[in-house]
């Protein structure tokens, strides 16, 4: 089967998506999709050709990411907040010449700043409705050929493109599903950014596999997710820590009785935040844990059995190992790198191939994430394997200092990362965002920690913040904390 395919399972008059006052069911959505891949056909669009694809949530999205797709292209989705330079850095790596915009991107000045060779043609989503078509063409594909590019975050250097074939995306979304509770007839809200490989496979694809309608929203607000969830009486929720805190901080609970379950990913789900969702909502949240090369879910705790701080045993058909430093497997809960085997992993990285034999060893893509396995299988993360602190030899992780940091009162938010010392090599440093209206001082947190964790633990900075640096998927971005650590505890030059 190929992506597109998806489409054509569910009856035509079974309703598809609804954004806004536009609807559309099963069948208009595959006339809306044959018309648009047949106008990208008239336009040149030849077999194995990359389009990106630039808007915020809406209907159109996934119009044109199956219309690319169904033409015989690969669609190269982009994070709407990239800054010109960021989407011309894009363009240039994929050899993008065509790119479906909800508005027209002014980057002329990027691109010629990039060296982009090329002519970039932009449509936008009126150009498809209106543009002259002739007779869609079937491409010739396979399940093997790449079917989307999903460029990482790039914590570290420039991002890089996984390549994800037809058989990645249709395989973990099944899959995916088999342990999911989403049926036909039911209802998806999707809030996080279609652009992002967690919303595309499970709010989108998990969606449309089943035959769910989705809802779309664009522009994410804890009120109007109350609001679509009440109205349309949705069952399915995916989301980031972020949103099940304010759902916990916020949310009426009689107005989201109607959500059959709530999954969470994108970024480690507090214990605390956990505990207390049960105890408000009556429903657990089950934590998952994917990422782009893995198209991206690996985890996920299944309904019938979670347990908490666990991301889960492995979905259907994807195989985990931890490996040690030897790359060899270890022993259950000792602590290694998380390496996953499946028809769900990448092709490799898109004109990188000492990054793809990097990440693809051995028959396995390797993470970069610590974690240990349980005699049933569950997952338990430690950190990644780039956040671990090496303070006077001994490895620290942050997150076992934010679990015990978040159990505080007064914590809302906390992040840990190792900063540049002299006499240990890196020393540990805590930034922390506190609840509204709460106090706490350094000497209090310290203290908080002293007698639960070993000595080398502790953090040896404080610094508190008004709010976490994040992507839009609510991941907080430690990169940033580090780039500013050197000023907060330098301060100001001259001073």
């Amino acid at each position: 089967m190929l992506y597109y395919q998806i489409l054509d399972k569910h009856e035509a008059e079974l309703p598809a998506i609804i954004f806004h006052e536009e609807r559309l069911s099963y069948g208009q959505l595959r006339d809306k999709v044959q018309s648009w891949a047949a106008f990208l056909q008239e336009q040149g669009l030849k077999r194995g050709e990359r389009v990106g694809l630039f808007s915020k949530n809406c209907a159109n999205f996934v119009v044109a990411y199956f219309a690319i797709i169904k033409a015989g292209g690969i669609v190269v989705p982009f994070n709407y907040q990239l800054a010109m330079p960021e989407v011309a850095y894009i363009v240039k790596d994929a050899s993008i010449s065509k790119m479906i915009v909800a508005a027209p991107l002014p980057l002329e000045e990027a691109l010629a700043d990039s060296g982009y060779p090329g002519t970039l043609h932009q449509y936008v989503f009126a150009d498809l409705d209106a543009g002259k078509k002739e007779a869609y063409r079937e491409p010739s594909l396979t399940e093997n050929d790449c079917c989307t590019i999903i460029y990482t975050s790039g914590t570290t250097g420039k991002p890089k493109g996984a390549m994800l074939s037809h058989r990645n995306l249709l395989t973990n979304a099944e899959d995916f599903t088999k342990v999911v509770t989403m049926r036909k007839g039911y209802k998806c809200l999707c809030v996080l950014p279609m652009y992002h490989c967690f919303a595309w496979t499970t709010s989108v694809t998990g969606s449309l596999f089943t035959g769910e309608c989705i809802i779309v929203q664009d522009n994410y607000t804890l009120g109007q997710a109350v609001d679509l969830i009440d109205k349309y009486q949705i069952n399915d929720f995916f989301g980031v820590p972020t949103m099940m805190q304010m759902f916990l901080d916020d949310a009426p609970v009689e107005r989201l009785k109607s959500l059959q379950f709530f999954i969470s990913g994108g970024a480690p789900l507090p214990h605390k935040l956990g505990k207390d969702f049960l105890a408000k909502f009556g429903k657990p949240v089950q934590e998952g844990y994917g990422l782009s090369e893995a198209a991206p879910v690996v985890t996920v705790n299944p309904p019938t059995k979670i347990k908490a701080g666990s991301i889960g045993p492995a979905i259907p058909n994807v195989l985990t190992e931890i490996r040690n430093k030897e790359d060899q497997p270890v022993k259950t809960g000792v602590v290694g790198e998380l390496c996953v085997q499946g028809p769900n992993v990448m092709l490799g990285y898109l004109n990188n191939p000492e990054a793809t034999a990097e990440t693809l060893r051995g028959g396995w893509l390797h993470t970069g994430d610590m974690a240990y396995k349980d005699e049933e299988g569950f997952i338990f993360l430690v950190d990644r394997l780039k956040d671990m602190i090496i303070a006077a030899g001994e490895n620290v992780y942050p997150r076992e200092i934010e679990e015990i940091l978040y159990q505080h009162p007064a914590v809302k938010e906390v992040a840990v990362i190792g900063v540049p010392d002299k006499l240990r090599g890196q020393a540990v440093a805590a930034y922390v965002v506190l609840k509204p209206g709460a106090v706490a001082t350094k000497p209090e947190l310290r203290k908080f920690l002293r007698g639960k964790l070993a000595n080398y633990k502790l953090p040896k900075y404080f610094m508190f913040l008004e709010q976490m640096p994040k992507t839009q998927t609510g991941k907080i971005l430690k990169k940033a904390l580090r780039e500013r650590s050197i000023a907060d505890l330098v301060g100001p030059i001259g001073k």
